[in-house]
């Protein structure tokens, strides 16, 4: 089925979304890079989450943080963006989602693992790709089996291989590395795809 355009409720905000219903029970919040250097939900590597994701016949909601598009607000340095994220889990949870995941790329996988950080976190499956490492503070000792994917590239500029494995490592979270491929995945977002189907595909088969 074809994304439509949804806008959700957040307070005195209002969240702009693209929602694809799946007849399944099963939903992923996808979360976009950093909005002051022009992340959206279009980003190409969002996109590529959707996709993969719809594929394997599970709901899919990306949105626009707060000050984003025609989501309304400012940024807001991580905090209120973690609200964006509730209101949107709450939101698929009145359209009949049963199990949620959760789908962070860049600066939404930071924003996404404050809410993973906790013990009451709403998500069943996780995915980071490209987690800032270099340029937000992660908490790790909180992640411990949090984490069900990490994706990156060797060439990462933000998100340094020496350092994050050993991070996956200490939360028991597999990585899957993209050779070629930097921050912004040009040129590799079918490999980047394969990867997320596979991974989807397994935990979708438990």
């Amino acid at each position: 089925m074809p994304e439509e355009k949804v806008y959700i409720k957040n307070g005195s905000w209002v969240i702009e979304g693209l929602w694809n219903k799946d007849s399944r029970e099963k939903g992923v919040v996808i979360c976009h890079p950093h909005p002051l250097m022009g992340g959206s939900m279009y980003n190409n590597v969002v996109e590529v989450i959707q996709e993969a994701f719809a594929a394997e016949n599970v709901s899919t909601l990306r949105f626009n943080f707060r000050g984003v598009g025609g989501s309304t607000g400012a940024y807001d340095e991580g905090k209120g963006e973690k609200e964006d994220i509730a209101a949107v889990c709450e939101h698929m949870k009145r359209q009949g989602m049963k199990e949620l995941f959760f789908a962070g790329y860049s600066f939404g996988a930071w924003v996404g693992s404050k809410i993973l950080e906790e013990n009451s976190h709403p998500f069943s499956y996780s995915v980071c790709v490209s987690p800032p490492i270099d340029y937000f503070d992660f908490k790790w000792d909180n992640l411990k089996n949090k984490v069900d994917l990490l994706i990156c590239g060797d060439h990462d500029q933000f998100c340094a291989l020496d350092v994050l494995i050993p991070l996956a490592r200490k939360i028991d979270s597999p990585v899957d590395i993209i050779k070629g491929a930097d921050h912004f995945y040009m040129g590799k977002e079918k490999e980047l795809g394969n990867i997320l189907t596979k991974h989807v595909i397994a935990f979708n088969a438990k």
